[in-house]
This record gives structure tokens, C-alpha cells and sequence, in this order.
């Protein structure tokens, strides 16, 4: 199952069943669980763990070292999940003293060329389309989509079942179950389509919806909003999702937007 033309150094761990193609290169302190299929010209790494039935795609390149000036040798890791899914030279860097790790969750797909730098944490079934580009420290919840080229600076966060549309700037933090747009980066609805697919109740998305009336829509100051969604909207796993999310907020949530309200649901 593995190829003669590979180099894997005799420190790194892969599991008996491992498929790796010619011309790609293991570090040593590198562990790759069953069922796992690495393409040609791969390079994993020190400091690589990777999960089972993942599929690593010609020209990546896995756990290089921070592109961070304050990194200083110190022993991190790169962590991918099961069932996941890395293109053409996508590039992933381990972390640094800050979080001591990089992560990938399980069942992601991440495209060719995309970019995720050191001490990012991205959650289960995401999908970066290609060339998105996260800068360090960010953290992406759960079934986040990210369409090409988005671009995502330090620091950021985005919340569970986001979409952010192609081309975008995230400076700022995404809310869970929203769609993100133009330039700035704006609230142009709720991800009803994504929501939908993931099993949510029409009732589900229309409190979701009306949450985020009162928080983008409306014109209210950010806190008179939670103040007035506190008082006025039952208790929910979602209202509080939501509330939390705006609280824990460190560089501030995106813009609202006003003048479109087609994407409402009746």
C-alpha cells in the first residue's frame, strides 16, 4: 500500500492499512490512522496527527512550521479529524505557544489551495471552497461554508452553519446561522438553504430569522437588541447560541444590512 518511491522517516506512525503514493515525504513525529489515502508529492510534516479514511490530494503540504515571526521552535502539532478531506496544495501550519495545535475536524473538505494558518480551529463538516485563506488564531464552528476566496484576517470568529459568499473580507465576527456578503462584510439573511439540509424545522429558521431582525434589521443599538431578545423570545438552544456568541465576541460582530429583506422566509 505504500509506494517505494515514499520516504517515511522510521519515527512516524501509519497504520497498517495506509495508502501513500510515490514521491511523498513523512516526517518523523507524524501519526495517520487507518484507511487514510495520501497522494503524490505530499509533504507531512513534524508534528502531523492525522484521522482515519482521510484523503490528502497531490501537493499539500501538512504541519510546516508557523509563518508567525513570534514562533520559536517550540513542539506543536496539526491535528485533522476523521473522514476529511484535503486538495491540491492546500497548505495547513501547526500551531504555536498560543494554543500548541492547529485543528481540522472530521468529515471536512477543504479545496485546493486554500490556506489555514497556525492556532486556527475549525469545527466538523466545513467546506472552504478554493483559495480561502484563514490567517492565524481563527476559529470556525460547525458546518461552515466558505466559498472561494474568502479571505479571513487573525482573530476572527465564525459561528456554527455560516455561509460567507465568495471574494469576501471577514474582518469581523460571522453569528451563527447567518449569510455573509459584500464588501463590508454584511448580514444578508439567514442560511435557510444550509439550515434546511441539516434538518431544522421551518418553525426553527423563522425564530432563527426574527432573532436576527432584531439585530441587524431594526436599526437598534447592539445592546437594546439583546436586551429586547433576552425579554421578548422564548429560551432556545439557537436564541442562546446566539446571545452567547455576540457576548464572547472579541473584535465585534459584522455590519448589519437594511435595505434587502427578500431573503426573509414566509
Amino acid at each position: 500500500m505504500i509506494h517505494p518511491l515514499t520516504y517515511i522517516h522510521p519515527d512516524a506512525k501509519v497504520a497498517p492499512n495506509v495508502k501513500i503514493d510515490p514521491f511523498t515525504v513523512i516526517h518523523k513525529n507524524v501519526e495517520i490512522g487507518e484507511g487514510t489515502w495520501i497522494g503524490s508529492n505530499v509533504t507531512i510534516m513534524d508534528g502531523a496527527r492525522i484521522g482515519k479514511n482521510c484523503r490528502i490530494f497531490p501537493g499539500a503540504v501538512i504541519s510546516a512550521i508557523p509563518q508567525d515571526l513570534k514562533y520559536a521552535g517550540e513542539e506543536t502539532t496539526v491535528e485533522i479529524g476523521n473522514n476529511t478531506t484535503i486538495r491540491e496544495y492546500v497548505t495547513i501550519n501547526r500551531g504555536t505557544k498560543d494554543k500548541w495545535r492547529t485543528v481540522v475536524g472530521d468529515n471536512c473538505l477543504i479545496m485546493a489551495y486554500s490556506h489555514i494558518a497556525h492556532d486556527c480551529e475549525v469545527g466538523n463538516y466545513c467546506v472552504f471552497s478554493n483559495n480561502t485563506t484563514l490567517a492565524g488564531h481563527i476559529t470556525v464552528g460547525d458546518h461552515v461554508v466558505l466559498a472561494g476566496m474568502v479571505a479571513v484576517q487573525q482573530f476572527c470568529k465564525i459561528g456554527d452553519h455560516a455561509f460567507v459568499t465568495g471574494g469576501s473580507l471577514v474582518r469581523k465576527d460571522v453569528p451563527p446561522y447567518v449569510k455573509a456578503a459584500r464588501e463590508p462584510l454584511s448580514y444578508v439573511g439567514v442560511n435557510s438553504v444550509g439550515l434546511k439540509r441539516r434538518g431544522f424545522s421551518l418553525e426553527k429558521i423563522n425564530h432563527i430569522l426574527d432573532i436576527y431582525r432584531v439585530i441587524f434589521v431594526k436599526g437598534y443599538k447592539l445592546s437594546k437588541a439583546i436586551s429586547m431578545i433576552e425579554a421578548e423570545f422564548p429560551a432556545t438552544d439557537e436564541r442562546d447560541e446566539i446571545l452567547s456568541f455576540i457576548r464572547d465576541s472579541g473584535r465585534g460582530i459584522m455590519r448589519g444590512y437594511t435595505s434587502r429583506t427578500n431573503d426573509d422566509i414566509s
